[in-house]
């Protein structure tokens, strides 16, 4: 299942909490009480439905019920996780039991809510789902930014760059290179200047954070 290429973002600047669950009556009353406290809900029937719409490019949250028609919340969550989409899950059900809700936490859901269940219950899950997703929606921009200044350095920068966060002096640099030491300074400030590293220990958080080899590829970490 293709997850990736059949929910399509569709730009929103705000925050969105999804609703799967078949109960037609129960599935608006939930829409009701969202927009009460100025959420924007998508309400969907069936996974099915959710997977050919188009979501808002923005923090979300899925609200979603454990029995479904067709495949269940729980082989839902399964393939969000095999398809490496990290969507912050909170699972309600009228049929609970002890082993489904060890798995359903085990796979990384937020909550897990009997029916009936408190409105405010709810309310703070979905808070801590759309914190959550917005949190790793910032962390993968401030990456790929990173990525991209990253990729602005020369093949001789990276080179130092690397030689840099191993702790070698620029000397010791110089003198690996057949050049002055004076050069390898120029080169050290401007690969600083273009990755935006403050200082040498951010530097290397920096380093760390792209998780690239010394020959600049992902090191697969």
């Amino acid at each position: 299942m293709d997850l990736r290429s059949r929910a399509k973002p569709a730009p929103d600047a705000g925050a969105c909490v999804v609703v799967i669950d078949d109960d037609a009556e129960f599935r608006e009353s939930l829409g009701r009480l969202l927009r009460s406290v100025d959420l924007q809900p998508r309400l969907f029937a069936s996974i099915a439905d959710f997977l050919s719409s188009e979501l808002p490019d923005a923090p979300t949250c899925l609200v979603l019920d454990v029995r479904l028609p067709g495949r269940s919340g729980l082989d839902f969550q399964r393939d969000l996780a095999e398809a490496s989409i990290d969507l912050p899950i909170i699972f309600i059900t009228g049929y609970g039991d002890i082993p489904m809700t060890v798995q359903a936490m085990k796979g990384g859901a937020i909550e897990f809510l009997t029916k009936p269940f408190r409105d405010q219950d709810l309310l703070d899950a979905v808070n801590v789902g759309l914190a959550r997703d917005s949190s790793r929606r910032e962390n993968e921009e401030s990456l790929s930014a990173l990525r991209a200044r990253f990729e602005v350095l020369t093949p001789r920068e990276r080179e130092i760059l690397f030689q840099i966060v191993e702790g070698r002096l620029n000397k010791q640099i110089a003198s690996d290179m057949g050049v002055t030491e004076t050069t390898i300074k120029v080169h050290r400030s401007n690969l600083m200047r273009k990755i935006k590293a403050p200082s040498f220990a951010e530097l290397c958080r920096m380093v760390d954070r792209l998780k690239v080899s010394a020959k600049g590829k992902d090191d697969g970490r």
